[in-house]
C-alpha cells in the first residue's frame, strides 16, 4: 500500500498546503506529481509509457471532458440567446407574487441554471446577479441570501442533463450506459429543491407580502408568448433525452453516421456519446438565432474560457488515472481493501468525497480521487457494472 498511500499523501500535500512555493493550493499540479510518483513506485521509467499511460487515463473520461465543453458552449448559447431570461422571469410572474413564492422561483431558477450549465459556480454566477437585490430587498441578510444562492446552485450542478458530477462517476465505475444513474439524479435533486425550498422560505422568509415593484408587471403567458422561440433548443434538449431515458426512443440515431468516423478513435470517441450529441445538436439549432449568430466567435470564446479549468483538471487526473492502473495502484487497493468491512469501507468513503470537495471546492475532483477506490472495494465487488 506504500505505492498508493505516497502519491495521494503528496497530492493533498499540494494541494492544501497553500505556503508551499510556487505549486501549493495548485490542483493539477498534485494531481502530475501524484501520477508521475505512482509510476516511479510501479517501476515504470520510461516517458513514452507515462504518456501511453496518460492518453489511456484521458480516454477513460474523455467522454466528461466533452460534455464539459460542448455543455458550456451550450450554455452560453442559451444565456446569449435570453433562454434563462425568459425561464426566469416566466416563473416570477405565475408563483412569485408572494414572498415564499418568488423564493422558491429563485431556487427553481438556479436549479435550472445549474442543470443547463453542470457547474455550481457558473450558475451561481449567471442567476446570482439577477437576483440578489430581489433577496436584499425582501429582508433577507447576506448570508441567507448567500446559503440561498449556493444551495440551488450545487442542487442544478447535480440536475441532469449536464451533470459532471454524476457522468464524471458513472464513467469511473466503468458503467456502460449513465442512464440509471442519471434517472435516480432526476429524483433525489428535485427532493433537494423541495427540502431546501421549505427550509428557506420557513427560516429565512419574514416578510408578509411583497413590495409593490417586486411583483411583475406581465403575466407568464404574456412572457412566454413574448419568448417563446428562446425556449426551443431547450425543449428539443428535453424531448431527446425523457425519449432516450423514459421510452429507449433513440432519436440521436439519424446523426450517428457523421460520428462514425471517430466512433472507435481513442479520445475523440468520448463526442460520440448520447448527451454530447444531443447537446451538440442543440447547439447547432441556437446559432440559427441572430443574436447567438452575431455573436458566435464570442460565445464560443465564452464557453471555452469558462470551462478551461474543469478541462485542466479533468485532464491532469486522467493522468493519475492511467498512471494508477498501468502502476499496478488500483489492483493493491482492491487488495487492501477485501479486507475491510463493506459498511466501514461505504462509510468512510462518503465521509472522504465530502470532506476533498470541501477542502477543494470541485464537484469533480473528489470523484476523481475517490471513487476508484470505493468501486475496487467491497463496495463495488458486490455488485460490478453489467
Amino acid at each position: 500500500m506504500i505505492s498508493v498511500i505516497i502519491p495521494v499523501t503528496l497530492l493533498l500535500g499540494i494541494i492544501l498546503i497553500k505556503r508551499i512555493p510556487f505549486i501549493g493550493g495548485e490542483i493539477r499540479i498534485g494531481l502530475v506529481v501524484a501520477a508521475l510518483s505512482a509510476l516511479i513506485l510501479g517501476g515504470i521509467y520510461s516517458p513514452v509509457e507515462w504518456m501511453k499511460a496518460w492518453l489511456s487515463g484521458i480516454d477513460r473520461i474523455s467522454w466528461v471532458m466533452a460534455l464539459a465543453l460542448f455543455g458550456s458552449i451550450y450554455a452560453e448559447s442559451q444565456i446569449t440567446m435570453g433562454t434563462m431570461e425568459t425561464v426566469l422571469n416566466s416563473l416570477r410572474a405565475r408563483f412569485g407574487r408572494s414572498p415564499r413564492g418568488l423564493i422558491v422561483t429563485v431556487i427553481i431558477g438556479l436549479t435550472i441554471a445549474g442543470s443547463l450549465l453542470g457547474d455550481a459556480i457558473a450558475a451561481a454566477a449567471v442567476i446570482g446577479v439577477l437576483v440578489i437585490t430581489i433577496m436584499y430587498e425582501m429582508g433577507m441578510r447576506p448570508e441567507q441570501i448567500s446559503a440561498s444562492i449556493v444551495m440551488g446552485s450545487c442542487l442544478g450542478s447535480i440536475m441532469p442533463p449536464i451533470s459532471q458530477a454524476l457522468f464524471l462517476s458513472a464513467s469511473l465505475m466503468g458503467l456502460e450506459s449513465p442512464d440509471p444513474v442519471l434517472n435516480i439524479g432526476y429524483f433525489t435533486a428535485l427532493i433537494g429543491v423541495f427540502l431546501i425550498s421549505l427550509y428557506i422560505t420557513r427560516c429565512f422568509i419574514k416578510i408578509p407580502a411583497l413590495p409593490d415593484h417586486l411583483i411583475p408587471e406581465k403575466r407568464a403567458g404574456q412572457i412566454l408568448k413574448e419568448g417563446w422561440k428562446t425556449l426551443i433548443p431547450l425543449s428539443v434538449l428535453i424531448i431527446i433525452i425523457v425519449l432516450r431515458s423514459g421510452f429507449g426512443i433513440e432519436l440521436l440515431n439519424l446523426v450517428n453516421p457523421l460520428f462514425a468516423p471517430i466512433k472507435d478513435v481513442p479520445i475523440l470517441q468520448g463526442i460520440d456519446f448520447a448527451v454530447v450529441k444531443a447537446i451538440i445538436v442543440v447547439t447547432l439549432i441556437s446559432y440559427f438565432y441572430a443574436p447567438v449568430r452575431k455573436n458566435g466567435l464570442q460565445v464560443l470564446k465564452r464557453g471555452l474560457s469558462n470551462v478551461k479549468t474543469s478541462l485542466g483538471i479533468q485532464a491532469c487526473a486522467g493522468f493519475m488515472i492511467g498512471a494508477f492502473y498501468a502502476a499496478g495502484q488500483i489492483q493493491a487497493v482492491q487488495s487492501f481493501a477485501q479486507g475491510l468491512s463493506e459498511h466501514v469501507l461505504k462509510i468512510g468513503g462518503a465521509l472522504s468525497l465530502m470532506l476533498v470537495g470541501m477542502l477543494t471546492g470541485s464537484q469533480t475532483y473528489s470523484p476523481n480521487v475517490d471513487i476508484y477506490f470505493l468501486w475496487t472495494g467491497p463496495a463495488g465487488h458486490r455488485r460490478r457494472p453489467c
